[in-house]
């Protein structure tokens, strides 16, 4: 990396409760499943502890129970190096927990649902990040998710816009955003089915390929509504930027056993935001991201999933060795 950044994530924390099996069971149905882990999650404490792994200077803003679950997720962020002096611990409200059951069939990529409780996740006021009206300029980038009072995700896009500080929003879950707050944007980056959600319009993307004018199609609408940037992340189908009149789309590292999709997609914004501002080109960036995602997908769980810069970069390194082409194009 060029330079050592400073990145503010304001975001959830969620407990992840992982029970991994042969089959999903259906309406009515008990089975025996193959084991259970647990592992700190949530997606704003994910992209905080993958751009801390990847180099960044990290402060986390969020809110997490008086409980065993708040302790240990705080722990796991400052092992990290992520500046945790701005959690709140909410002595009424739980900490968020998300249940993942991860379907591992033989001879097939592992699938993963996610039902998630957000608990005091959903406490975080606008008061709460008040503080930042006098601290948010020193930031390179700020990002945010939706798993967050929208209220507050709002509060933070304004202070951020008004000192000229890079946002992403990474909107999932999916709901709506106006297009006043689309317009103070610099990224956001759904994927296919929250897209979907967004904007009515249908991604095309499946084992037989893309249909790149539907990803247009929903990219144009974010763009039209003044987002300055907009990132479709498609899972194994890989990754599509759209920047104005230019759509770059980068594939799927396809070079690792999928173990637990889980994290794949904070990895990606994470390592995307810490490259864009250590300097490297968008482009450059969405690769850097798609190799980070790609490990994520190798190990179980979210956090301990996310890779260091060395294990991103010896990745690069051997594809490329071996001469295999996974380089983004235009369209």
């Amino acid at each position: 990396m060029d330079k050592k950044p400073k990145i503010l994530v304001v975001g959830s924390f969620m407990m992840d409760l992982i029970s991994r099996t042969d089959k999903v069971p259906g309406e009515g149905e008990t089975i025996t499943g193959r084991s259970f882990s647990t592992a700190s999650g949530g997606k704003g404490a994910n992209q905080a502890v993958q751009a801390a792994l990847l180099g960044a200077e990290v402060t986390m803003v969020g809110k997490v129970g008086d409980d065993i679950f708040g302790t240990l997720m705080t722990e796991a962020l400052s092992a990290a190096n992520v500046n945790v002096d701005h959690i709140i611990k909410d002595k009424n409200t739980a900490s968020g927990v998300g249940n993942i059951t991860l379907e591992a069939r033989d001879g097939q990529k592992t699938k993963n649902r996610i039902l998630i409780l957000p608990g005091a996740n959903m406490t975080l006021a606008p008061d709460d990040i008040e503080f930042l009206r006098n601290e948010i300029s020193k930031y390179d980038m700020v990002i945010l998710q939706n798993e967050i009072p929208a209220e507050v995700n709002e509060a933070v896009i304004d202070l951020a816009y008004s000192k000229g500080v890079p946002v992403m929003l990474n909107s999932a879950p999916s709901r709506p955003v106006s297009q006043e707050i689309m317009s103070k944007l610099t990224y956001i980056s759904p994927n296919e089915h929250e897209a979907f959600d967004m904007t009515g319009i249908n991604i095309v993307a499946d084992s037989s390929g893309i249909d790149f004018s539907t990803v247009k199609n929903a990219a144009g609408y974010f763009l039209d509504r003044g987002v300055k940037n907009v990132i479709v992340t498609l899972g194994s189908n890989g990754v599509v930027m759209a920047t104005g009149d230019r759509y770059i789309f980068h594939p799927c590292i396809d070079v690792v056993e999928v173990v637990d999709p889980t994290a794949a997609g904070d990895s990606f914004v994470g390592a995307f935001c810490t490259a864009i501002c250590s300097g490297m080109s968008e482009e450059d960036a969405m690769e850097f991201a798609s190799y980070a995602a790609t490990i994520t997908v190798s190990r179980l769980g979210a956090q301990p999933s996310l890779p260091t810069y060395s294990e991103v970069a010896e990745l690069m390194d051997s594809v490329r060795r071996k001469g295999q082409n996974y380089r983004r194009v235009v369209i």
